[in-house]
């Protein structure tokens, strides 16, 4: 509940309908109150005296409040509409807004799924709660507590029935309530793995049929949907015992008051109106109490989703936008590693570091190869130059600045990055080209998709650069989607380009052509070339080798064939699988 409570500043431009809402509620919930008092004297004067004008006006009266209550109940309604979708897109909002800042780590953490489950399933249940909270939370205790009232003034004896119906309820919605809080959150945690499988197996759809593992993530489906499942059949047998528990209890509170209420009646203590009342008082006060135990399983619900939400909320950022601004409006770009070191998740407190000790210079303008075995390290090194991560220790300095001490919203739009996954967006290649900036002139689009090698296919394209691109771009080739995403980070003309593996697609003609294409336009970039081609970086002005995290050497292709043994164990390597000759002939030179 203290989780749900700190949420209320997304209901603070909705206190209007806070106010009008549950106001109207209860409105309608007195005149549900003053019907069975109007019932009880049409019966007592109308019927039993035989007064024909005395029913129709009382009829004519109870015509008149139910109206009226209808009335009420609408703008009830309305009110918690406007309230609780507000809320729902408010919530939303912020959450994606607040993810859209986490570093890598912080995602790492929490894992895709479960973000996708918190920004929509748990937002879904806080946005009913609120309704409800608009609509019934109000109403039914007040029903509840006017329905106890009446009876007792009516007649104070009788009504010991409900004094002893009502605790009785009250305790047995605690121990419900109790177990289904921890049942509900089992219940979302199975809802995630669910959740997580079914992303791996849209994306991975391709390598699973390839490796025809089809039959197998069904049934790894299917266990976790059966543990959902199970789970979900537990709070829901929990749930059920909630009302046929409460009805139980109710029922046997009406033959109490018809059996007592008759005796009263006999003694001349009591009306047979105020029987029917005193039953109709009972009624509404088993219906108030139904409502109050599906709130109590709404609310579990509410109370656990709260939770998951504000988690997301109270988990900051371990990379703060709190830099400089101004800094990275440059052209030209030098970069210095001193003494990084970097280690992921649990690592940090003594496992097994990704990065160790790395040094080096890089001067504006030049290209620099990165280049080691699979784990070695490259494509970490390159995350910390983005800042996805920060160095656990050392500093990475552009230009004599501490990485740290610029924003990242800055360091980035400085910086060109294509990942390893080449990722497009559902629009046009116009509209992912603009991504890099959308303030470009189409010559500048043309010239980004000529240095990426993309031209040559996107004009043939029959809508040209206004083609659409379908979910990740799977309407392209890994090749064209490569380039493409090249041309993308060229549109920002930034001053550091990092290509992380961004050529494996290409083949070597069309790689080479990138090359002196970028060697030739856009001579003042520095450029980052992660690879584990030796074809790809050979013609670097340097070439930083990894082996496990550390820097196994630094240098030309020559030198480091000479001097790195590694590098020459990955030459070796390279010229095994066909590419000798490219080699040889850098080699030769």
């Amino acid at each position: 509940m203290r989780d749900f409570y700190k949420l209320r500043s997304f209901l603070s431009e909705y206190k209007k309908q806070l106010i009008i809402g549950p106001f109207f509620k209860l409105t309608e919930a007195i005149f549900e109150l003053i019907i069975p008092v109007i019932m009880a004297r049409l019966i007592d004067k109308g019927i039993n005296g035989n007064d024909v004008t005395y029913i129709f006006k009382m009829s004519g009266l109870m015509l008149l409040l139910a109206v009226l209550g209808l009335i009420c109940a609408v703008i009830c309604q309305y009110s918690a509409s406007v309230a609780s979708q507000g809320f729902g897109t408010k919530v939303r909002n912020a959450l994606f807004r607040h993810i859209g800042s986490f570093s890598y780590e912080e995602l790492d953490s929490f894992g895709v799924s479960t973000l996708t489950n918190r920004i929509t399933n748990d937002v879904n249940q806080l946005q009913f709660a609120v309704a409800m909270l608009i609509r019934l939370v109000i109403r039914a205790p007040f029903l509840c507590i006017g329905g106890l009232i009446a009876a007792i003034l009516i007649d104070a004896k009788l009504a010991v029935v409900f004094a002893i119906a009502i605790p009785l309820f009250t305790l047995i919605l605690t121990v419900i309530m109790k177990q289904a809080a921890r049942l509900y959150k089992l219940v979302q945690k199975r809802l995630d793995q669910v959740a997580l499988i079914v992303n791996e197996n849209l994306g991975g759809v391709r390598v699973i049929r390839a490796f025809d593992k089809v039959d197998g993530e069904n049934q790894r489906f299917s266990d976790a949907a059966d543990l959902h499942k199970a789970a979900n059949i537990k709070v829901g047998w929990l749930s059920a015992l909630t009302s046929p528990a409460t009805t139980l209890i109710m029922n046997f509170a009406v033959i109490a008051i018809i059996w007592f209420g008759g005796v009263r009646v006999t003694g001349g203590a009591m009306t047979q109106g105020q029987v029917i009342a005193f039953i109709s008082y009972m009624n509404q006060i088993l219906q108030a109490l139904i409502i109050v135990a599906m709130l109590v399983t709404i609310y579990t619900r509410a109370f656990a989703s709260a939770g998951r939400v504000v988690k997301i909320f109270e988990t900051k950022p371990s990379i703060e936008d709190k830099g400089r601004k101004d800094h990275l409006h440059l052209h030209h770009a030098s970069i210095e590693f001193k003494d990084v070191g970097f280690a992921y998740g649990t690592a940090k407190d003594g496992g097994e570091t990704a990065l160790e000790g790395v040094s080096f210079t890089v001067n504006p303008g030049e290209t620099i190869g990165i280049i080691g075995l699979t784990g070695s390290g490259k494509s970490t090194l390159i995350n910390l130059l983005s800042r996805f991560y920060d160095p656990t220790r050392g500093q990475i300095l552009i230009n004599g600045m501490d990485t740290k001490e610029i924003s990242p919203k800055y360091l980035r739009k400085a910086i060109g990055l294509v990942p390893q996954k080449a990722v497009l967006f559902s629009g046009t290649i116009e509209s992912n080209l603009r991504m890099g900036d959308n303030a470009v002139t189409k010559k500048d689009l043309d010239e980004a998709l000529d240095i990426a090698q993309a031209q040559e296919f996107v004009q043939t394209l029959q809508e040209g650069i206004k083609t659409k691109v379908a979910r990740g771009g799977e309407n392209f080739s890994g090749g064209q989607k490569q380039r493409l995403t090249i041309a993308r980070a060229l549109v920002k003309r930034p001053a550091v380009l990092i290509l992380d593996d961004a050529s494996s697609a290409l083949d070597f003609a069309t790689e080479s052509r990138l090359r002196n294409a970028l060697r030739i336009k856009t001579a003042d970039l520095t450029v980052f070339i992660i690879s584990q081609r030796v074809s790809s970086v050979q013609h670097a002005d340097q070439i930083i080798v990894l082996d496990d995290g550390k820097l196994a050497g630094m240098g030309t292709h020559h030198e480091l064939r000479k001097n790195c043994p590694i590098y020459l164990e990955i030459c070796n390597a390279t010229e095994s699988n066909g590419q000798a000759d490219e080699v040889k002939e850098v080699t030769a030179r």
